[in-house]
């Protein structure tokens, strides 16, 4: 017997509440495109609302609508390549919202990833996916998921670093030197 309506609408509801933002900043992570992550995931809880009774019935709906937004996005990127490059080479927009100077690293750092790479480095650190999970969620095996996290891993290491060593360098920075035209007595 299929419940009613109301609290099919309910359920749905409370679902698309508690998951669309994370779902949103997760194919954000992937593409790097706000736009194209938002409209992924939009379509992706269309799909799952004419499969509601379905994904509910085989339990949790989250990781089904992530699949299906990641391969929306992936393809729309994938369509939309050229585009992409020139909003690489050309940057935001002037209206897109101001990013922690962190987080605008962390996405162009993910930017220079791979697909398969930026997609297992999001689901395991940013979703706290297993290992297990992302492989089943990308038809992949448990080794490649792995291969793809400590390369990925790598990669990120190396581009966010906040400088780069000098093993030359000294253990405490030199001084700058004062210049006299700016010292003010103390006492006068």
């Amino acid at each position: 017997m299929s419940a009613p309506t109301g609290t099919r609408t309910d359920d749905f509801d409370e679902f698309y509440a508690a998951t669309a933002r994370k779902m949103v900043a997760v194919v954000y992570a992937v593409t790097g495109d706000i736009g194209e992550a938002e409209d992924a995931v939009q379509e992706a809880y269309a799909r799952a609302w004419q499969r509601w009774a379905r994904l509910t019935e085989e339990g949790d709906p989250a990781p089904w609508v992530r699949t299906v937004a990641l391969r929306l996005a992936v393809s729309t990127w994938r369509k939309a390549r050229n585009r992409m490059r020139a909003h690489f080479r050309h940057g935001p927009p002037p209206d897109a919202p101001a990013l922690a100077p962190d987080r605008v690293a962390l996405v162009d750092a993910l930017r220079t990833l791979g697909d398969d790479q930026r997609t297992a480095v999001v689901m395991h650190h940013l979703l706290d996916l297993p290992v297990e999970e992302i492989a089943r969620e990308t038809g992949v095996s448990n080794a490649a998921v792995r291969t793809r996290l400590s390369r990925g891993r790598k990669a990120l290491g190396a581009r966010l670093q906040d400088e780069p060593e000098d093993p030359a360098a000294p253990d405490h920075p030199a001084r700058p030197p004062r210049c006299r035209t700016e010292e003010v007595p103390l006492h006068g």
